[in-house]
């Protein structure tokens, strides 16, 4: 299991990746699930992995090798770098997804393996607006709106409710959203030992074409260390400083 969420924040795009893929307790390995296309002036792209890691895999490579056009097989091959939009680009990994099931499923079903794909993809192309997408294990998907600032896939449960009681799509910066999705990270390695550092960030300003900050946080790093640490030390205060209820003192009558 792995974690991934992205903010869809006015000015820009919060994409942030656990690495920890796991096979049981004694079989766990590190693999990056963070993919990027890059030419700077034109577009930048980032997209995050959830899933059956080869599945995963296979999709990526599929896409880096570009799709034959659906309404003309002997044209030039999709890749990143030639889609048009990042709706455009959703759908090239949504027929990569369905392209790889065709090839794959089957076998995976005789052998009690199920399909299990799910990505995020974000990004902005020259003249194009940024977007933020879930694409799903059919191949369809959604986009992020300003109603609904953030999308996540794979163990999520336990990072959602502090993105869904503090961000905002207008009133969250980049710099609060990182922090904001560094906390949801957080509290999802805490209870849950399917996802582990590293961690791999990336950030996005709009209509830039390019990334901010690509990097990779380890698990002793001392920024992820000090907020963890004080996360954890203001909601024990914020605990203590509540009031205790008062359903003794009612009247039961």
């Amino acid at each position: 299991m792995t974690y991934c969420v992205g903010l869809f924040l006015d000015r820009g795009l919060v994409m942030l990746a656990d690495t920890r893929t796991n096979a049981g307790v004694d079989n766990i390995s590190t693999y990056s699930k963070t993919f990027t296309w890059h030419r700077p002036g034109d577009r930048a792209i980032v997209l995050l992995t959830a899933g059956n890691l080869a599945v995963t895999q296979a999709v990526v490579n599929m896409v880096d090798e570009g799709l034959a056009p659906p309404d003309d097989a002997d044209g030039p091959r999709e890749t990143m770098f030639t889609v048009p939009s990042l709706f455009q680009a959703a759908h090239l990994v949504g027929r990569a997804v369905r392209r790889v099931h065709a090839i794959d499923a089957e076998a995976m079903e005789s052998q009690n393996t199920p399909f299990s794909a799910s990505f995020l993809l974000g990004g902005q192309l020259r003249g194009r607006t940024m977007r933020l997408f879930q694409i799903y294990a059919a191949g369809n998907f959604i986009a992020a709106t300003p109603d609904t600032p953030f999308l996540q896939i794979g163990e999520h449960k336990y990072g959602k409710p502090i993105l869904d009681r503090a961000l905002t799509h207008a009133g969250t910066g980049l710099m609060d959203g990182t922090k904001l999705a560094l906390l949801s990270m957080d509290s999802t390695v805490r209870s849950n030992l399917s996802v582990g550092f590293p961690l791999d960030l990336t950030i996005y300003r709009k209509d830039s074409l390019d990334f901010d900050l690509r990097t990779r946080i380890e698990e002793d790093d001392p920024y992820m260390q000090g907020l963890s640490r004080s996360w954890s030390e203001a909601l024990r205060n914020a605990y203590h400083d509540l009031p205790p209820p008062d359903w003794d003192n009612q009247d039961p009558s």
